[in-house]
């Protein structure tokens, strides 16, 4: 099962923007870890179980081969202050995910938050007008 959070696995299009993201975050002051990049089918369906068949909160509505992680375009990160992770996207920490999600689409990334259906604040993608059913017919980004 593999669920990286090397930029490496993303990509070469998307890593790239990764990188630029991840240097405005750090010239604007705010620490972001990165979770996720690449993950395998087999840890898209983990995620999925969460809430259904394995215990926790549901944290995707994706099964393996439905997410863009699986097609090396997307990725996640959390903010870190002081040290810690703060997954919360309310109060204060509402305004510090906005900044992040501003940051990410500054760059050319599309940001999850923004998702009307099931926010993903953590989220980030950039599919080059290419749509997930493209992805799963074995279109790539650089054919578009």
């Amino acid at each position: 099962m593999i669920d990286s959070r090397n930029l490496n696995e993303l990509h070469p299009r998307v890593r790239a923007l990764a990188e630029v993201f991840l240097d405005a975050c750090k010239a604007a002051g705010v620490d972001v870890l990165v979770t996720s990049t690449y993950r395998d089918h087999e840890a898209q369906d983990a995620l999925y179980a969460k809430g259904r068949t394995a215990p926790g909160a549901k944290v995707t509505n994706s099964k393996g081969g439905q997410s863009l992680h699986n097609f090396r375009v997307a990725f996640d990160v959390v903010p870190r202050v002081d040290g810690k992770l703060l997954w919360t996207t309310s109060g204060a920490t509402g305004k510090l995910w906005e900044n992040i999600g501003a940051l990410g689409e500054y760059v050319g990334l599309e940001w999850g938050g923004r998702w009307k259906t099931f926010p993903d604040y953590p989220h980030f993608q950039f599919t080059g007008g290419l749509s997930l059913a493209d992805f799963q017919a074995g279109e790539t980004l650089e054919e578009k």
